[in-house]
């Protein structure tokens, strides 16, 4: 029965078998290997994955694709997670899971971000993204595509760009081009910032308005002493600094703080 894609999943389906053979080269499946594929579709990457690994969790929104995936293939070989990749615990599938899948475009950033939550249980990740968001997450810093994405995700991750894929190679044909992407988690010893929490908070604040000077963008955080302190020109603008520069201030403040907490108090004066 044919499937009509559907807007409100952001269905773009693909059809391209070099493509396919492309991506599946690229991950390398080992049989071994516990893959998790988001947003399985028609099956493009779910049928030639059956072929080279034991067992495979899906997980996909579409009831109607969700059914046609558990009548087509015993529950011994694929898992069928029938829900919102955006709320699924992915670290109730285990450990050094491999992630694999098409995202939808229209939540690809937040699904990013929530897949974060789990980068302790996965190995690596080969994503097939809108181009334009992928140019941004490997973008490097002074360049016009370097932002709050490439920072956050190239500070947990090992990025890379592993090939574009034309807007034909899908059906319906989205207006945009799309890429592929591996990321691997960094190690927790690579991690430098003590509070990610803060980090968070520090990145978005550089970046919400691209034009304008840290000087003016993280007045509430630095002054020009601490700029000083930092050896940080205040004139620079965010997509100047690394991701190393942006945990040095978030671990700087982070002292800040702590040393005031910790401050002995001194008796007022009975002049």
């Amino acid at each position: 029965m044919k499937h009509t894609a559907r807007k409100r999943f952001g269905q773009n389906f693909l059809i391209d078998h070099q493509i396919t053979d492309a991506i599946i080269a690229a991950i390398a499946p080992q049989r071994a290997d516990h893959l998790v594929e988001i947003g399985p579709g028609l099956g493009a990457l779910t049928r030639p994955l059956l072929e080279r690994v034991e067992h495979l969790d899906v997980v996909e929104i579409d009831r109607d694709i969700a059914a046609r995936l558990i009548g087509e293939f015993p529950a011994s070989r694929l898992t069928v997670h029938n829900t919102d990749a955006l709320h699924f615990d992915f670290s109730a599938l285990g450990e050094n899971l491999r992630v694999v899948g098409n995202l939808p475009y229209n939540i690809s950033s937040p699904l990013l971000f929530h897949l974060t939550r789990f980068a302790g249980c996965i190995r690596d990740f080969h994503l097939m993204l809108q181009k334009e968001v992928v140019d941004r997450i490997v973008a490097r810093p002074s360049t016009a595509s370097y932002g709050r994405l490439s920072v956050m995700l190239q500070y947990r991750y090992h990025v890379e760009k592993l090939l574009d894929v034309p807007s034909h190679a899908f059906r319906p044909a989205p207006r945009v081009e799309s890429a592929v992407i591996r990321m691997r988690p960094r190690a927790l010893g690579e991690l430098q910032a003590k509070d990610e929490a803060l980090l968070r908070q520090i990145v978005s604040s550089a970046f919400s308005q691209r034009r304008k000077t840290l000087r003016n963008t993280l007045s509430r955080f630095l002054a020009h002493e601490d700029f000083a302190a930092l050896g940080i020109d205040s004139g620079w603008r965010a997509q100047n600094l690394t991701c190393s520069d942006f945990a040095r201030i978030s671990n700087y403040l982070g002292n800040k703080v702590g040393e005031l907490k910790t401050a002995p108090l001194h008796p007022l004066s009975n002049a």
